[in-house]
């Protein structure tokens, strides 16, 4: 896009900036300036600098700006920070609200814009902002504004790094941008920069990258398509933040913490959602109903709590895309009794009825807005603004488009009754074109739009009609934005505003379209329960997917935490699949002592490698649980160091592997398994202690991640107890292993220990006790009731299941909830040939 303004208003310095920006020879130039800026002002050795126990910034005698770890001997960044005609340098304190207090270093130039970096006392960034003004005696506009390029100097040659973004895992040569953020890392060791735009309140922020001569350049900059500056008038614009980290990882989850700390983010418990769309549409009214009174019965005692109706209920006519009249449903369409009737429903079912909308277009060839032609944003030449499948934009800075928004949600959330939203075609709201599918940055035509109000950018026009929707809906409704793919100025814009966000395009129950969640979650994994929640569309358990490929899409669901949405005719499918459903059940996202990452992040552009671990606690020992999934189709072998999955080297460790149902041979240093093609394991990995311990349970996929709440081991009475949440009439497998470390072979387990007795205490405070060869305890939960009650809960206790080197106690709460259990060893050991070696 050229920096050009609207005839007859002067440019700002935007120009000049962007060929700074991206022409190397005026970068060489900018930086000679400067060092005759810093002679002339007298910069010497004791210029300033800047930093905290993570980073330090200093103003070089040479003129430039370095980036560097405290006590390192090369920056890791350097930059030529703009100095023509520019004051001395300013050190002045610093503080904000929302991220906290610091240093800030202040340039100044003579046409009075600002350029300042500032660090903060426990964040391990620097912060960039510049402040633009307007010295001229007449009104002035700018599109895109440049900030200082970067180079970047990891240790590593540029042909041995890769980049992520918004686009995914992309060797520099092949990676045009990203927008919001970016990482550089060494996929050999995950070492790595991380930047990024921490706000977006007027612009959209992109990071582009560039390599040459062996180096990496960041080049950051700011579109705002159409930014008026009055005479006088000074802008502070958005923040850019860089920093460097050992595990860039972790540095994407700090960019994620900066982004929730600068928007006051706190998020609402994550709902797992049925939505109609993929299975038929809107749905019809006797089938929707039919499917919730199912799904009360069978899905929601495990966690399902939204039932979402998708496109075709509303009014309208289109011919470009979904119709866009919601302020009433169609008479005559598949819900006859009307939206709050349905509503109505589903929540007497004990759900949250939910919605999908476009909110922020109409279509300019709909009759209904014949004489409503002036809500419409405009194109240069007068025509509405159209986009394609989207609609036509509203001006939504006009005060009688907002009133009809307001209406619309306050009709939908109010008047009906829907507390949980699905707002599409979010790229609708900024007027600005669908590019689907639309990752890496790409130039468009913001800023061509026309707006009543033309002090108003884009971007600010979507954040204040998302603004708007919340105020309307109130804070009980949830807000599922779709979809940042369409166009992906809508993520940044979105942050802060929307609950959760489909991450990726459309899914399907193919493998080609199924591993769009497991592509796009990856790359945006440390937003996940920070920023907003990726939603990655549904999961899939029908028949007509192979059972490896519907364990691998639910066991990434379920290891990833991210959001959980079925699309299905629960009622059709056949009793394995729809508990496969019930073991995906609820998110572990819920525990914050929980937190999944991606292993192979910056090594593979789908992760194969994904780690769900649970941090020690008073009452737990810490827990870590494996996926390995193969997303292609032929075999492959996976060789993982233990490092990798943050596990000690030296020792033995054995795991459950979910999906055999038994456990694997223990291992020490490298964790190696074979999978079939588009297939996954799941794996329980336990350290081999010189006792029994809990490796796994059967109620969810995580395998006691999010049902276990208490472990604890008495070496006195050689009794393993804990506590553990169930569902009500849900049979629950507690897979406890007894190989144990005593073996005149280093790292080989070669003793187990013999089962005494097993037993559970419910809710109730009702005992079962069994032992080897007891069979089967059962009793009433309710003291009132007997076996011969009619539907009375029981609850059943079976005697211990004894395998070579594990013992599987089962049991059926009747009522559910917590249910405390016990499981006494004897003193005797087993057998050497009860245990495999």
């Amino acid at each position: 896009m050229n920096d050009t303004s609207p005839k007859g208003l002067p440019t700002m310095n935007a120009t000049c900036l962007t060929r700074w920006l991206f022409d190397p020879l005026a970068l060489r130039c900018a930086a000679i300036a400067w060092l005759a800026g810093a002679a002339l002002h007298g910069f010497t050795a004791d210029a300033p600098s800047i930093g905290n126990r993570h980073i330090r910034v200093a103003l070089q005698r040479d003129g430039h700006l370095t980036l560097a770890e405290p006590g390192a001997g090369q920056p890791f960044a350097t930059l030529a920070w703009p100095s023509e005609g520019a004051a001395r340098p300013v050190v002045t304190p610093f503080r904000d609200a929302r991220l906290g207090s610091g240093q800030r270093l202040t340039v100044t130039r003579a046409d009075g814009r600002q350029d300042a970096v500032f660090v903060l006392a426990e964040q391990p960034f620097a912060f960039f902002q510049s402040t633009l003004k307007n010295g001229g005696a007449s009104p002035a506009v700018t599109n895109r504004v440049p900030y200082p390029a970067l180079a970047l100097n990891l240790g590593v040659p540029a042909a041995d790094l890769t980049t992520l973004g918004s686009g995914g895992l992309l060797k520099l040569d092949k990676n045009p941008g990203s927008y919001m953020w970016s990482a550089v890392a060494d996929p050999a060791t995950r070492r790595g920069v991380v930047a990024g735009w921490i706000s977006t309140d007027r612009g959209s922020g992109i990071v582009r990258l560039e390599s040459g001569d062996g180096g990496v350049r960041l080049l950051p900059h700011l579109d705002f398509g159409r930014l008026p500056l009055a005479p006088g008038q000074e802008e502070p614009l958005e923040m850019f933040a860089v920093g460097l980290f050992g595990d860039a990882r972790l540095g994407l989850e700090a960019y994620a913490d900066l982004i929730a700390a600068r928007y006051a983010i706190r998020l609402p418990p994550m709902p797992t959602v049925h939505c109609t769309w993929y299975v038929d549409g809107a749905s019809r009214e006797s089938v929707l109903s039919n499917r919730t009174d199912f799904a009360a019965k069978a899905l929601k005692p495990f966690g399902l709590g939204v039932m979402q109706i998708d496109d075709g209920w509303q009014l309208g006519h289109s011919t470009n895309g979904p119709k866009k009249v919601f302020i009433g449903h169609n008479p005559d369409g598949p819900y006859p009794s009307g939206m709050k009737a349905m509503a109505d429903t589903i929540r007497r079912a004990g759900f949250t009825p939910g919605l999908w909308l476009i909110p922020f277009a109409g279509s300019s060839d709909d009759p209904w807005f014949a004489d409503k032609r002036d809500w419409f944003a405009k194109k240069p030449d007068g025509r509405p603004f159209d986009t394609r499948w989207g609609g036509t934009c509203f001006d939504l800075t006009r005060a009688d488009t907002q009133a009809y928004l307001k209406e619309v949600i306050h009709t939908l959330t109010h008047a009906w009754g829907y507390r949980y939203l699905k707002l599409d075609g979010l790229y609708t709201g900024a007027s600005i074109n669908l590019n689907y599918i639309c990752d890496t940055f790409r130039e468009d035509e913001i800023g061509q739009a026309v707006l009543a109000d033309p002090a108003v950018t884009q971007i600010e026009m979507m954040r204040n009609s998302l603004s708007l929707v919340r105020a309307t809906a109130g804070p009980e409704v949830f807000l599922l934005g779709c979809c940042t793919p369409q166009n992906m100025r809508s993520a940044g814009a979105a942050y802060g505003l929307v609950h959760a966000m489909r991450i990726g395009p459309d899914n399907g129950a193919a493998w080609s379209s199924l591993l769009r969640g497991p592509e796009y979650g990856a790359w945006n994994y440390f937003l996940h329960g920070r920023v907003w929640y990726n939603d990655p569309d549904p999961l899939y358990a029908r028949p007509a997917l192979p059972l490896e490929q519907a364990r691998a899409i639910c066991s990434w669901v379920a290891l990833s935490g991210q959001m959980n949405s079925s699309s299905e005719e629960y009622a059709a499918l056949p009793p394995e699949r729809l508990d496969l459903l019930k073991r995906t059940m609820p998110s572990i996202t819920a525990d914050t002592n929980i937190v999944s990452r991606p292993v192979d992040l910056f090594e593979n552009r789908v992760p194969g490698i994904w780690l769900a671990a649970g941090r020690a606690t008073e009452r737990l020992p810490r827990r870590r649980v494996a996926g390995l999934f193969n997303w292609e189709s032929a075999e492959k072998r996976f060789d993982v160091p233990l490092a990798a999955l943050d596990l000690p080297e030296a020792g033995a460790h054995i795991a459950f592997d979910l999906w055999s149902n038994a456990l694997t041979p223990p291992f020490q240093g490298r964790l190696v398994h074979t999978l079939r093609p588009q297939s996954c394991a799941v794996l329980a990995v336990r350290p081999v202690l010189d006792r029994p311990q809990l490796i796994a349970t059967s109620r969810h996929i995580t395998q006691g991640l999010i049902d276990v709440t208490a472990e604890r081991w008495e070496a006195a009475t050689r009794t393993l107890s804990g506590v553990s949440e169930t569902v009500a009439g849900d049979r629950y497998e507690l897979r406890i292993l007894t190989y144990t470390g005593d073996s005149a072979t280093p790292g080989r387990p070669a003793r187990g220990f013999v089962v005494e007795s097993a037993g559970i205490t419910g809710a109730n405070g009702y005992e079962l006790t069994v032992a080897p060869g007891d069979g089967l305890a059962a009793r009433p939960d309710d003291a009132y009731s007997n076996a011969n009650t009619p539907d009375a809960p029981i609850t059943t206790l079976h005697e211990p299941a004894v395998e070579e080197g594990l013992v599987r106690v089962a049991f059926t709460s009747g009522s559910g909830g917590p249910v405390a259990w016990r499981v006494t060893f004897s003193e005797r050991p087993a057998t050497a040939a009860a245990v495999t070696r």
